[in-house]
């Protein structure tokens, strides 16, 4: 069974990071092993929540499983919370020498998050540098193109987006929550041919927090198992609108997340 390292924190309500990874991981097939940088009462939507800091564990963790010869298919980031964490992330990689998935997590909606400081991201840039895949949403690619963030942008922008990520990160790039008029979907390019692709769906009228943690688990899930490019896209696009539109039939806090749980069991039939 192939295996994914999924390096992120653990928020104990309001679903995202690990707790969405996990089950989406597993329901495509992939067995999900987990690094947590944090453990979090709820994620930081929620007002002054309980937060227990992990780094120094990570490296003691990862010298473990190097010493009972754990090998891993892919190593998958989502959100870290500091500088040492994407370097922690940097040597762990250099350990194992796995395929490196990274979801950026900087910002959202034009703006960075307020923990994110020049020095992070020079780190994540370092990161990505070394991955095969990155995933940044619209303004986390700006940030990382060294482009005035902006929250939201049509299909030349982000083609323009590409073009400058193209020289920071040799791999296959994803941008999501890229505007096609009536819908709104990923640009890519892909690393090995340099070709342009595209995928959208229908906008939806509401959104929720964690859905872009659902979208990278998918997408890396599908890339383990060796689906091309077009389809693991459409695979994660089309799971996390289909759950965006389930919880759209609940009346529910956003912060909560959406109920994945409700179209979990559609992923196996997604993905054949």
């Amino acid at each position: 069974m192939k295996r994914i390292l999924s390096v992120q924190d653990i928020s104990c309500v309001g679903k995202c990071s690990l707790t969405v990874a996990l089950p989406v991981i597993s329901a495509l097939g992939v067995e999900a092993a987990v690094l947590p940088t944090a453990v979090l009462s709820t994620h930081t939507a929620f007002p002054s929540p309980a937060f227990r800091d992990l780094t120094e564990d990570m490296a003691v963790m990862a010298d473990h499983w190097q010493k009972m010869g754990i090998a891993f298919d892919c190593i998958a980031t989502g959100y870290l919370g500091s500088e040492q964490q994407a370097t922690a992330v940097a040597a762990i990689y250099e350990k194992f020498g796995s395929f490196l998935f990274v979801d950026p997590v900087m910002g959202d909606n034009g703006k960075l998050y307020s923990r994110i400081t020049r020095g992070f991201v020079e780190k994540m840039k370092d990161l990505c540098r070394r991955a095969q895949v990155i995933v940044p949403n619209v303004t986390e690619a700006c940030c990382l193109a060294g482009v005035e963030p902006v929250g939201a942008c049509d299909e030349a922008f982000a083609k323009m987006l590409l073009e400058k990520l193209g020289n920071l990160c040799a791999g296959t790039v994803l941008i999501t929550g890229v505007s096609f008029g009536e819908q709104l979907g990923v640009a890519g390019r892909d690393g090995k041919t340099k070709e342009y692709f595209s995928y959208s769906r229908e906008k939806l009228p509401r959104s929720f927090h964690g859905t872009g943690d659902i979208f990278a688990a998918a997408l890396a899930a599908c890339f383990v198992l060796e689906k091309d490019w077009s389809h693991a896209v459409k695979v994660a696009t089309d799971y996390t609108w289909e759950t965006i539109r389930a919880t759209m039939e609940e009346n529910r806090d956003p912060r909560m997340g959406v109920c994945f749980e409700k179209t979990l069991s559609r992923l196996p039939d997604m993905i054949k």
